[in-house]
């Protein structure tokens, strides 16, 4: 009887610890819409600690009166003492991607809100060592281009029939580090036309390794869905990740897909993409 009454405890606090968990989710990590403007967008998250549905890592997406902004970010640290930083960037955001015009000055208010943030609740024994890497992207409804400006983030993946590239950036240093204005970012442009799918990660994809130590291969592995749907692509993806990791991540990772459908001015086409190589390599919990 004492060790069923231990039980029964231990169940009940584990199911509020859930739905905490759940409540913060939802709060912080809106979901996403199947349709943004012109573009299917489908989204990912896996968090690293079983109790704890989101962690550090970060997503969010806005209209414009031109297009779609979005962000993709990874907090320092994993689990529950990363959602108050996360909290924050989503906030500032939401509210700063309707106020900027341009996406240098956008990461430029970034910056001031993290900044201010790390003033008032950064312990002393952590100085300098807090800040976010972040993307963020500017995608317009009437151009097949795409502007990004990263953050010390890894780079996006575009994705072409029967191919997977690394979209080439110049990243500035991570949130939180000391840029001061929007000159400190560079703005890179490429192209991204209907059928293009982009895909948005954080480093807890291609840092998850096998039992042997391996790397997941994420470009190769993105490079035999290509005909997929945002929503069939993470699918594909989730399931082949766990299997590489023996089910269970030692990071949160977040992923989202971005398939661009309508066509765009016919004078605008033809851009090439500023970029190429490859890298090593819904929301949910695992």
């Amino acid at each position: 009887m004492f060790l069923s009454a231990v039980r029964e405890r231990r169940s009940r606090q584990l199911a509020q610890v859930r739905s905490v968990a759940e409540a913060a989710q939802h709060v912080l990590l809106w979901p996403l819409p199947d349709q943004i403007g012109p573009l299917q967008v489908a989204s990912l998250y896996l968090a690293a600690e079983d109790e704890a549905q989101i962690g550090g890592d970060l997503y969010a997406a806005t209209r414009t009166e031109h297009g779609t902004r979005v962000m993709i970010g990874d907090v320092r640290g994993k689990g529950l003492p990363a959602i108050g930083e996360a909290a924050l960037l989503l906030g500032a955001f939401r509210e700063a991607a309707h106020q900027h015009t341009t996406l240098p000055t956008l990461t430029a208010g970034l910056e001031q809100s993290v900044a201010r943030y790390l003033t008032d609740f950064e312990p002393e024994d952590e100085a300098g060592e807090r800040f976010a890497t972040t993307l963020l992207l500017e995608i317009p409804d009437g151009d097949p281009i795409t502007r990004l400006i990263s953050c010390g983030h890894p780079p996006p993946l575009l994705l072409r029939p029967g191919e997977a590239v690394t979209v080439l950036v110049h990243p500035a240093p991570p949130l939180g580090v000391g840029c001061t204005g929007p000159e400190d970012y560079t703005l890179d442009v490429f192209s991204f036309e209907p059928g293009d799918t982009l895909l948005l990660y954080t480093d807890g994809i291609i840092e998850a390794r096998d039992p042997a130590g391996g790397f997941y291969p994420f470009t190769e592995r993105a490079a035999q869905w290509t005909h997929a749907s945002p929503e069939t692509l993470l699918h594909h993806i989730r399931r082949d990740l766990l299997a590489h990791a023996g089910g269970r991540l030692n990071d949160d990772a977040a992923l989202i897909a971005i398939r661009r459908t309508t066509a765009p001015h016919p004078s605008l086409r033809g851009r090439t993409i500023r970029g190429g190589g490859s890298r090593h390599g819904s929301t949910t919990s695992q």
